[in-house]
Order: structure tokens, then C-alpha cells, then sequence
């Protein structure tokens, strides 16, 4: 098996989940210890090796932590190289300047990691599901899903409701467009 292939082999089974909960913005996320940790048995299994660097780049007036993950083939010696940057803050409220160096180098890498193991991180912490439900626009929930198919059964309904907010799939709906369809299903009554 070549290099290409052992990469696409930890591609498609590297499974890590979100094993880490933010009680503040109420979203689970995955850190970069959790895909180290999912990736260390294929690592094995296939014959790599995985290491992860940091280097500190200005840019204009700020610092930026570039990491640059290799994976290499410990048979052919042969591997692969994803880079990812992240800004420090200029100043992080309760942090010091080696927590916000860390906080960085810890965002880096695992942007870094979802990069070269094709990692989906839609509905992480810095993406527009997050930023939806800070702003309140929270996600309807899988229940409520549910029940909207149950009052809606056929295909063109819930196709009309998908084109009416402008959504791809019911699970994209939010807590207040759920309201306004109630709400005009009342007064069609």
C-alpha cells in the first residue's frame, strides 16, 4: 500500500467524536486531543507516524501560530503536509500571555488535523450553526423534526416549507422559524 493510500485508508475510518461540551455556549466540540487520540490506533495500524509542529509568523502588527502536521510512511518514508494558522488574541480576558500563545497553537493544530484527515467541523464553536445559536437563532430539534413530518407527510409540503425559509433540510430550521410556521398555520385555521 502506498502513502496515498494508507492516507486515504485513515481518512475513512478515522471516527472523532466531539468528546468535549462548552456549558457556556451550550455546543459540544472536539479538541485536537480527541482526533490524536481517535488517530493514534490507524496510525499503527498502517505504519505512519504523525507529528505536529508550531512556529510563531508576524503578520503586519499581529502574531500568528502556524502548525504543520506530517504524516510519513515509516516503510517508504514517503508523507504528506498540512499547514493551518491561527491569530493570538492581543489580549484575552483571565488568560496570560502563554495561555493565549497555547489557546492558538491548540486552534492551529486542530484545524490543521481536520485539514489533512478531512474532519467536518460544521457545527464547531467558530461556524454558522455556533453563530446562529449565540445569536439565538437556535436549531429546531430532532423531535421537533419529527413532529413537523408527522403534520407534514407529503414530500411537496415540506419541499414548500424548505423553499418558503429558504433551507435545505428541515434540520436547518430555527427555533423562530418553527414559531412563524406555527403561527401561520393558526391563522389559516
Amino acid at each position: 500500500m502506498d502513502m496515498s493510500e494508507k492516507l486515504l485508508e485513515i481518512q475513512n475510518e478515522l471516527k472523532a467524536p466531539k468528546g468535549q461540551y462548552n456549558s457556556f455556549g451550550k455546543y459540544r466540540y472536539r479538541s485536537c486531543e480527541d482526533i490524536l487520540e481517535a488517530v493514534k490506533p490507524l496510525l499503527k495500524k498502517y505504519k505512519c507516524v504523525l507529528t505536529i509542529t508550531d512556529s510563531i509568523q508576524m503578520v503586519g502588527d499581529r502574531f500568528y501560530v502556524k502548525a504543520t502536521a506530517i504524516l510519513s510512511d515509516i516503510e517508504s518514508g514517503e508523507g504528506f503536509t498540512n499547514e493551518a494558522f491561527a491569530r493570538e488574541e492581543a489580549e484575552k480576558k483571565g488568560q496570560d500571555a502563554s495561555q493565549v500563545t497555547g489557546t492558538a497553537s491548540s486552534y492551529a493544530r486542530k484545524y490543521c488535523l481536520n485539514g489533512l484527515f478531512l474532519i467536518d467541523d460544521t457545527k464547531d464553536a467558530d461556524t454558522d450553526e455556533n453563530y446562529l445559536q449565540t445569536r439565538g437563532e437556535e436549531r429546531i430539534t430532532d423531535t421537533q423534526v419529527k413532529s413537523l413530518l408527522k403534520k407534514y407527510p407529503k414530500p411537496e409540503q415540506v419541499k414548500n416549507i424548505l423553499d418558503h425559509f429558504n433551507i435545505k433540510k428541515l434540520e436547518d430550521m430555527t427555533v423562530a422559524q418553527l414559531s412563524e410556521l406555527i403561527n401561520k398555520k393558526e391563522e389559516n385555521k
